[in-house]
């Protein structure tokens, strides 16, 4: 398959899944084009062409590990977070991100999952990954991606009951809002 062809298939599945690990659509932006940078300096590096999508998405996911790293380093690491979500706020209006299965409100409550939940979500909800694919980017076992989703699913349900309400739009899209908590 030609690099092109490679971007065109992969690049808003990719994109999707760094917005959604960010939340911040100007990085979000360079990490995408890193990966793909990155991929079509390598490509030639991959063995099985059957693991292209999980070969890319490893990239994008060491790319995300390595921002949140270096994030870590900072002192003003908190401020960037803060920036990080409203930027992603302002960027969920847009239509790509409306037609997206959870709302800002998920998103919200999915932040608080542990990240190993978070990514596990995120890969295979927004990301559109296989198990397998997910598997082979965590470098983990098939199984162990169904126990880690079930478990990841399980909390964010309790979650979602605990902190929203939630209902299905026009669009079929997850629509919740925060539970007033100050209100009966």
């Amino acid at each position: 398959m030609e690099f092109f062809e490679i971007y065109d298939k992969y690049y808003d599945r990719v994109r999707r899944f760094i917005v959604a690990s960010l939340r911040d659509e100007w990085v979000a932006d360079d990490l995408t084009q890193e990966t793909f940078i990155r991929v079509r300096k390598n490509l030639d590096t991959l063995k099985d062409v059957s693991k292209l999508g999980s070969w890319i998405f490893r990239i994008a996911h060491n790319l995300c590990q390595d921002h949140f790293r270096s994030l870590k380093r900072t002192s003003w690491n908190e401020c960037r977070l803060d920036e990080a979500k409203d930027v992603f706020k302002e960027a969920i209006v847009q239509k790509r991100l409306e037609q997206s299965e959870m709302s800002s409100c998920v998103q919200d409550v999915v932040k608080l999952l542990p990240e190993s939940f978070q990514n596990i979500i995120r890969l295979f909800d927004m990301a559109e990954l296989s198990h397998r694919e997910i598997a082979e980017i965590l470098d983990t076992t098939v199984e162990n991606v169904k126990v880690r989703l079930h478990r990841a699913r399980k909390e964010l349900r309790a979650l979602l009951e605990k902190k929203c309400t939630l209902e299905v739009d026009e669009r079929s899209v997850l629509v919740c809002e925060p539970v007033d908590n100050g209100k009966k």
